[in-house]
């Protein structure tokens, strides 16, 4: 069966949202979740994308990106997941699959869909009773310790109710790129122009930054929930 391919359009942006396999919570591991959380930071430094709001749950990823012109959206995804899986194996020591095959996209219409999709994306913790403000959370661009690209002005320009954009249906078959494939993927940047103060806030630096947390992905106890 052939591999279903997403409708690319050139300068859009998506929100992606891919899985862990087999719906395990992985990353409720803080270790694994900082891993993905560094990586995720890395390629944005590399210049493979944009990266404008992000979440990462227990069992999932949320992402609102923008992929650059040499860099397909199924390219920017495998770095992500196929670069995080590879260091948790390494570095954890854990030979479990981690991602489920493919994710599902959505391309970005206007205004009113960017700012729906990144409400969506920082309520998320929320809504799982993983905190109770949506700021709390260590793994959301919602808390405030990260320097996040901007939104594309395409997007600024948009009034509601522009056309709509093909919705991409999941795509299977995506594997995690060889070692040497990611490395060759990071040491080759593509922007024209380099974003500033790129990851946690605080002076500038190019190498990954691990955040440390103690609160871990795990739901507030009953007395701490919000009504």
């Amino acid at each position: 069966m052939s591999t279903p391919a997403h409708r690319v359009v050139p300068g859009a942006s998506y929100f992606v949202t891919t899985k862990c396999w087999e719906g395990r919570s992985l990353f409720q591991v803080t270790e694994d979740a900082e891993i993905l959380l560094s990586t995720l930071f890395h390629y944005r430094n590399s210049e493979a994308y944009l990266l404008h709001e992000f979440v990462i749950m227990p069992d999932h990823m949320d992402l609102l990106l923008t992929p650059n012109s040499e860099t397909s959206l199924e390219k920017a995804v495998q770095l992500i997941k196929g670069g995080s899986s590879h260091r948790i194996h390494k570095e954890r020591g854990n030979k479990m699959e981690i991602w489920q095959v493919g994710f599902h996209d959505w391309t970005m219409r206007d205004l009113d869909d960017w700012k729906a999709k990144a409400n969506y994306i920082h309520m998320n913790p929320v809504k799982a009773r993983l905190c109770e403000h949506a700021e709390e959370w260590p793994y959301s661009s919602a808390n405030r310790k990260f320097c996040l690209d901007p939104m594309s002005e395409k997007y600024q320009n948009l009034a509601s109710g522009a056309k709509a954009q093909d919705c991409g249906s999941l795509t299977q078959g995506l594997k995690p790129l060889p070692p040497k494939e990611l490395e060759k993927a990071a040491e080759k940047p593509s922007f024209a122009v380099r974003t500033p103060n790129v990851g946690l806030k605080g002076p500038t630096t190019v190498a990954p930054t691990r955040v440390s947390t103690k609160q871990g992905l795990n739901p507030l106890p009953p007395k701490e929930r919000p009504a």
